[in-house]
């Protein structure tokens, strides 16, 4: 196996780490702390052309895979971004895909040149309080009528909603008891937030708090047959080509994360001196960072493996929930030990490891927990039998 990145491939890094320098860590503490969308980031990424990275050319992107992108979004949040500046942006990589590879000419000419300049904002709606991660018992329902459908329902956790022109809207067509498969009957639709329809409402939270995670009430919105992406109750297969790629790149944005706080404890380390010497010489604050450097290189490799199958059109559920399991315990461990190394200033947020750490912990949750993707290689790879 050849470890060694492309050409292409170490351009994006480079590019990626040049541009996104140019936002320190200030800025993201003052976007994080006011709960202010990173508009200067994102339009800066959406003027060199980084949000279409993987929409295919013909549509205005670059046609790249999502390697490149995850190594984009890796690149981001190691500057200190973290998920604030990953969030803006990866939504618009694996998200759109699923309208790029499923849904009509005219969604895709209506959608996705306007997403790779930036102009057109989209969410992914498919959570909702009742159901959490057991997506065929989503009670969003789309009813048919003469000129298309109707739809109601109710969301939550939706990423950027507020921020969005557009959201790719997961419902069912046909109730789950009427249904041979519980997979069977859930459709997809690519629709216009109608503030008149739609009601969003922001929910307080912990961390990432640049970028807004919401509530989505939606009552009586009327959407044409065309809104449709791909066809009625085939919506559950669609969504793997969403929910892989979603996967591989957060576990990328973990990888970055725990780096973006792994250099900051080592730097510290170096520089803090007590008892007349620095504490990076004692073993306690060594090994911990060491051991940090090591998961991270190590979930790297598993996270790389994920994104290259993907790519090649080749199976890639089991590599990327274990991408995603890893990488994730692997930037929340980099974190908990930087936090530790500064010790009470890692408490302090113009140190910022406390941000690294609040935004390494939502790894570990979302988009599903580490027990939902240990369940998924106990029953999907190694055999055993289901356990939920």
């Amino acid at each position: 196996m050849d470890f060694e990145l492309n050409a292409t491939q170490r351009e994006v890094q480079r590019a990626v780490r040049a541009l996104a320098g140019k936002f320190d860590d200030a800025y993201w503490r003052e976007r994080d702390t006011n709960h202010e969308f990173p508009w200067d980031f994102y339009n800066a990424f959406a003027e060199a052309g980084w949000i279409g990275i993987a929409i295919p050319e013909q549509y205005g992107g670059s046609g790249l895979g999502i390697s490149e992108a995850a190594l984009l979004l890796q690149e981001v949040a190691a500057s200190g971004a973290a998920m604030n500046g990953c969030s803006p942006m990866h939504l618009s990589i694996f998200g759109v895909n699923v309208v790029a590879k499923h849904g009509s000419e005219e969604l895709r000419q209506s959608l996705l040149p306007k997403v790779a300049t930036g102009e057109c904002h989209v969410c992914f709606a498919v959570t909702e309080a009742d159901a959490g991660t057991d997506t065929t018992r989503i009670r969003t329902f789309a009813r048919r009528t003469e000129n298309g459908y109707v739809i109601n329902g109710r969301k939550i956790w939706i990423t950027k909603a507020l921020d969005s022109q557009k959201m790719i809207l997961v419902t069912r067509t046909t109730p789950r008891e009427e249904c041979a498969k519980p997979t069977d009957g859930i459709t997809l639709f690519l629709i216009d937030i109608d503030r008149s329809k739609i009601s969003i409402r922001p929910i307080d939270k912990l961390g990432r708090n640049a970028v807004a995670s919401t509530e989505v009430f939606i009552d009586d919105l009327e959407v044409p047959e065309s809104a449709r992406i791909g066809d009625e109750g085939k919506g559950f297969r669609y969504l793997l080509d969403g929910l892989n790629p979603e996967r591989i790149l957060l576990a990328h944005e973990s990888l970055g994360i725990g780096q973006a706080a792994l250099r900051r404890a080592i730097a510290y380390a170096n520089e803090r001196s007590v008892f007349d010497r620095p504490i990076g010489a004692n073993q306690a604050i060594q090994h911990p960072l060491a051991q940090a450097h090591a998961n991270l290189q190590a979930a790297e490799l598993l996270a790389r493996k994920a994104a290259w199958l993907y790519d090649r059109g080749e199976p890639c559920g089991a590599e990327a929930n274990m991408a995603k399991l890893l990488c994730a315990d692997a930037a929340f461990f980099a974190a908990d030990r930087a936090v530790q190394t500064l010790g009470g200033l890692g408490y302090a947020k113009e140190y910022d490891v406390e941000r690294y750490f609040r935004e390494a912990r939502l790894m570990r949750i979302a988009p599903i927990s580490q027990e939902m993707a240990l369940n998924y290689v106990a029953q999907q790879v190694i055999g055993l039998p289901r356990s939920y």
